[in-house]
């Protein structure tokens, strides 16, 4: 069996390293594993392929896997893959969701406390060698008693909201199952179509819903206007779920406490964009998901679906191609 690995981006850092490459062909010996390190190599490579192991698998590509029964995402998101060809085939699909989930949820405390306690102003006067004591008083805040608002109860999501129920916060997750229950650390559910009741409500507004055909600008210009004075807003999910345009224009008004994100409509974040100078802006370049045992853990995963590939059993994380989660 032909297995593609096709885990490659502009970016080192996001590329699979040679060595994780080795180990599954130590680990698999009897199956072939081809490389791609860019869109060509995975075109000419892919025809050959049973498997493949990346999240950027494309419609041309798709079209030339003639032998291709399933695919697994290094990443949690699916969103690029989910065209009308793979939807409607019988390739399975899974994914490697809940892996980043405890470092992504570490990142939005993180970059919430940063503007609740105003470091982005203290890093500023730090540069500017000016103690600026004063212009914090009255302006910090804590994220005990904040009402946080989780728009989507994944992996993600729900350990967002245990990590800030263990802070103080009263959060409210946003989920389609609502009878599900709630997970710990959230007192209520609410449904999507509730989203724009609970808006007004929260003090946080943390989106980590996944991307579907139904989530693209999820959060627009009127959801925005929603939000109460003072907010934050945090993006960790896609970029794609939001009206960019729309958050730089409701972040002019003043309103809005500030904003973290980590994702952005367009990757990378074009230099001209005015997200970068905002002061109330905290811009991480997609890195919220990554750890120091990510591609351990990615290769972990992987192999262990391989095997019960092998054995004809369930797959793990297998994605509801339609749902697109």
């Amino acid at each position: 069996m032909t297995v593609l690995v096709a885990i490659y981006s502009p970016f080192s850092s996001w590329c699979i390293p040679d060595a994780w490459v080795q180990r599954l062909r130590e680990r698999f010996s009897r199956h072939e594993f081809a490389v791609a390190r860019n869109d060509a190599d995975a075109l000419a490579a892919i025809g050959g392929a049973e498997v493949a192991f990346g999240a950027r698998i494309n419609a041309a590509q798709f079209g030339a896997a003639h032998r291709l029964r399933w695919i697994h995402s290094h990443a949690a998101g699916v969103g690029g893959m989910l065209f009308p060809a793979l939807v409607d085939s019988d390739v399975v699909l899974t994914n490697s969701r809940g892996l980043s989930a405890a470092s992504i949820a570490e990142h939005t405390i993180l970059v919430t406390l940063a503007l609740f306690r105003g470091l982005p102003r203290a890093f500023d006067r730090q540069q500017q060698r000016v103690w600026a004591q004063d212009e914090f008083i009255g302006v910090i805040r804590s994220l005990r008693g904040a009402r946080v608002l989780v728009v989507g109860l994944g992996a993600i999501g729900t350990e967002v909201a245990r990590l800030a129920a263990a802070f103080g916060a009263a959060v409210t997750g946003i989920r389609r199952h609502v009878g599900a229950g709630a997970p710990p650390g959230v007192e209520r559910t609410a449904s999507p179509a509730d989203l724009q009741q609970e808006l007004p409500l929260a003090d946080v507004v943390v989106l980590s819903a996944p991307q579907t055909p139904e989530t693209v600008h999820l959060i627009g210009a009127r959801e925005l206007a929603l939000m109460k004075d003072g907010a934050v807003f945090i993006n960790v999910s896609r970029g794609k779920l939001v009206d960019e345009a729309a958050l730089v224009g409701a972040l002019g008004t003043g309103r809005l406490r500030g904003a973290a994100l980590d994702v952005f409509e367009h990757e990378p974040l074009a230099p001209e964009s005015p997200l970068w100078a905002r002061k109330d802006v905290i811009v991480t370049p997609h890195v919220a998901g990554f750890f120091a045992d990510y591609w351990h853990d990615v290769v972990e995963l992987f192999s262990d679906n391989l095997r019960r590939y092998e054995a004809g059993e369930p797959l793990r994380n297998v994605v509801d191609k339609r749902a697109g989660y």
